[in-house]
């Protein structure tokens, strides 16, 4: 029972200390819970905690503070994630259906993100490198000319203009073009990018020899496609956040600007989350590898298509945060997000 009761009290000096940002004292803890217990118990109370590394006084303050340990413990107990209005879920699907093509519908995500968590918002683009064939088109362009495209699971196109060996014109000619495209579609549609080029290259021997040129230049625009290698991409929203949060940093918030501008620090702290669609991850303070984020948490998840995680998104911000209210936004968006990559 006293293990219920100092979690309780713990629950609610996390909850004012993120609400006021001030120092939390016994006596505001009665005034503003119904802890059911003396002012005493409270005092003792908070003395364990203390003890036990979870809450910590500030310089000479009467009053305590969660610390990492005691933030990590209040989001592990955490019953569940808590759900969002059937407003806010209608407000996020509108938002994000608007969305023209993949570069829209990032941008509006991280905007999004941004928008709800009052963090810094980051969202990593799909990767090719996990995404699979969706469909491929070719669209003749004249005579000879032909326009290979690609088209991905997470709503990504990428397009080639090649020069065909033969005249597309004709009847002949559209026949031919016909039977390649079902074939290269046969064999990649399903299939991850780089099996899908792998596939592909032994598909001229299944055609005459008059048509295995054409096949072959096609083959080699698609083989390009797929196996070229992009950078990752992760694109960042919200930074003047950080600005309305600067006392909850120690000495200044110098450092986690710098480690905002290194994108392979957000890539690797994206990759962090967990290989599970509906799980949230949260890393707290000291939890980050990097010193220059360990006054921040990062709360993130992936997203994709189907049963495939394509890639991340999440918010960093002050450890002082609202984690309950934090982690349903990035998770509800990453929901939307996937819908809208799988339609």
């Amino acid at each position: 029972m006293s293990d219920e009761r100092r979690l309780a009290v713990l629950r609610a000096i996390v909850q004012d200390y993120v609400q006021t940002s001030e120092p939390v004292g016994s006596k505001a803890l009665l005034d503003r819970h119904h802890l059911g217990v003396s002012a005493a118990t409270v005092r003792n109370d908070m003395a364990v905690l203390e003890e036990e590394g979870l809450i910590a006084a500030p310089h000479t303050s009467a009053g305590r503070v969660p610390t990492d340990a005691g933030y990590r413990l209040f989001v592990d107990r955490l019953s569940s994630v808590k759900p969002m209005s059937s407003a806010e879920r209608a407000a996020i699907a509108r938002f994000l259906e608007g969305a023209v093509d993949l570069d829209d519908v990032v941008d509006r995500t991280v905007r999004l993100l941004a928008t709800l968590t009052r963090q810094v918002a980051v969202v990593q683009y799909p990767s090719l490198t996990r995404s699979s064939v969706r469909h491929i088109e070719l669209v003749p362009m004249g005579a000879t000319r032909l326009m290979v495209v690609l088209i991905v699971n997470t709503g990504r196109v990428e397009q080639r203009v090649i020069e065909t060996p033969r005249d597309l014109s004709t009847t002949d000619g559209e026949a031919t073009l016909g039977l390649v495209r079902a074939k290269v579609n046969a064999r990649a549609v399903g299939e991850r990018l780089i099996d899908a080029a792998a596939s592909l290259t032994s598909l001229a021997d299944e055609f005459d020899p008059s048509e295995r040129d054409l096949v072959r230049a096609v083959v080699g625009s698609l083989d390009d496609a797929l196996v070229e290698e992009r950078e990752e991409r992760v694109v960042l929203a919200g930074t003047s956040n950080l600005a309305r949060a600067g006392a909850d940093f120690p000495l200044s918030i110098g450092p986690v600007l710098e480690a905002l501008e290194q994108h392979v620090v957000l890539l690797k702290l994206l990759g962090t989350a967990r290989e599970n669609a509906d799980a949230v991850s949260v890393r707290i303070g000291h939890e980050n590898p990097y010193a220059g984020l360990q006054s921040t948490s990062v709360v993130s998840t992936e997203y994709g298509t189907g049963a495939d995680l394509v890639a991340g998104l999440g918010v960093l911000g002050p450890t002082r945060m609202d984690y309950p209210t934090t982690m349903a936004s990035v998770r509800a968006v990453a929901t939307y997000v996937s819908r809208i990559l799988a339609q």
